[in-house]
């Protein structure tokens, strides 16, 4: 029976529920194994961050499982290969239609589970460390929610390419994590301001910046010359004081970021550049998705009051079927 998550007011529930229906020519359905929590879905079900026009209304962002069917001109995956996909939308369900270039297998070695942590968070990481920022070997960033399933992938990577990571984060336990995953500076936001600690640390060349709100005009005050701010959450609130001055004469950059919103094309050119440039690294073991917990579906009201409460420290990961 196929099954998805209704939101019926506050509440959510699992239940029957008609299909995605049969993919199109250049679409694949895949049967959900694994799916994952993100704060887009949190947004989304709190009426605040609505699904582009045209996508599933159905919360859920990434998956992972098997091939069920290909359309006709879909021609990279057979029913029966193990994929994880980055979606716009119904991954809270037993099975999705999403794009082909937006699909890719396994990377070698790794679980099901495992996979279900990728594709979201490391595409994230791509598009606004390489693709946003255009960040070069050497450059330095200063990561905030450094804990967060987000983060944990983006320490991971910039570490990886060559840049530097100073992270913040509100627990220890968390900032630890930081550390052990390749963080060479950090920050605990409860002891107020990071802006001297950072310039203590030597500044930066980028913040990739969840929080937005006051933290803006911090993120001004430690970027080096010709910095980037990639702005990709408003969980400080949506309006900021920003210093026009300090960004004419140090060249800075605001540069505001969303995954979701963007083209079919644009997500698979960065689906085909984790391809090329992180599932080497996933399958050599030089990296891996930090996942903090898994529930099974019929908990997920749990498991995202469990995100809400920023008790997680990397992903957390719902269970759809064996």
């Amino acid at each position: 029976m196929t099954k998805a998550i209704k939101i019926t007011g506050e509440s959510l529930s699992w239940e029957p529920w008609e299909g995605p229906g049969e993919p199109s020519a250049d679409h694949v359905e895949i049967e959900v194994v694994w799916t994952a929590i993100n704060r887009a879905d949190l947004m989304q079900r709190a009426g605040v961050y609505p699904p582009p026009p045209g996508a599933s209304d159905i919360l859920g962002l990434e998956v992972s499982g098997r091939i069920a069917s290909v359309g006709a001109g879909a021609t990279r995956f057979r029913p029966g290969d193990e994929v994880c996909a980055l979606l716009t939308g119904g991954g809270y369900a037993t099975r999705v239609v999403v794009p082909e270039v937006q699909v890719l297998p396994v990377p070698r070695g790794l679980s099901l589970e495992k996979a279900a942590a990728i594709p979201e968070v490391f595409a994230t990481a791509w598009l606004n460390l390489y693709h946003e920022a255009a960040l070069k070997p050497g450059e330095r960033v200063l990561l905030h929610a450094g804990a967060s399933g987000l983060g944990t992938a983006v320490i991971q990577l910039a570490t990886a390419f060559g840049n530097p990571v100073f992270a913040t984060a509100g627990d220890d336990a968390k900032l630890e994590v930081c550390r052990k995953l390749g963080a060479s500076g950090v920050w605990n936001r409860k002891a107020g301001s990071f802006v001297e600690a950072v310039k203590s640390w030597g500044g930066v060349d980028m913040v990739l910046d969840p929080v937005g709100g006051s933290y803006i005009a911090d993120d001004q005050k430690v970027l080096n010359v010709d910095g980037r701010i990639v702005l990709i959450g408003l969980m400080g609130g949506r309006m900021a004081e920003v210093d026009l001055g300090l960004m004419l004469i140090k060249r800075q950059r605001l540069i505001g970021s969303t995954l979701r919103s963007r083209t079919v094309r644009d997500k698979g050119a960065v689906m085909q550049a984790l391809y090329r440039n992180v599932w080497p690294l996933l399958a050599a073991g030089q990296i891996e998705p930090l996942i903090d917990s898994a529930w099974p579906i019929e908990q997920v009201e749990d498991a995202m009051a469990y995100v809400a409460d920023n008790r997680n420290t990397g992903k957390v990961l719902l269970k759809i079927s064996d």
